[in-house]
């Protein structure tokens, strides 16, 4: 199976001049948008929403930090408000792999094109 890599852009609410942009691996197993722990002062003084233990996908338990309120906005769709999962990360080859999961895709609205292995517009809300 394909990678698909995106840039996204993060900014704070509360600190609009602190942001981030980076290219961040499409992972529709992860939930959240998910950074490097290193990477948490880069936005400034965000306020902790929530944290404990997630399953990495090596089904290994690591404990995280969800902090908001951010402005994220995957290349080539809407900016939407959300909040950002921040995790202890290794880097691999001198550079940090985040993570863009489910929550961010569907507040977009984006969805995996699994054949073109890139991020398509869905065309239609789901309320059912």
């Amino acid at each position: 199976m394909g990678r698909i890599v995106t840039s996204v852009a993060i900014s704070s609410y509360l600190e609009p001049e602190k942001s981030i942009r980076c290219d961040a691996l499409v992972d529709t197993g992860a939930s959240h948008l998910v950074l490097p722990r290193a990477w948490e002062d880069r936005l400034g003084n965000l306020p902790q929403s929530g944290d404990g233990d997630i399953a990495t996908a090596d089904q290994k338990l690591a404990p995280a930090e969800i902090c908001r309120p951010v402005e994220i906005q995957v290349e080539g769709f809407r900016k939407i408000s959300g909040e950002v999962l921040f995790l202890e990360m290794e880097p691999h080859d001198g550079q940090y792999e985040p993570l863009v999961g489910y929550l961010v895709l569907e507040a977009c609205p984006a969805a995996v094109d699994m054949l073109g292995h890139r991020l398509v517009p869905v065309k239609h809300f789901e309320v059912k």
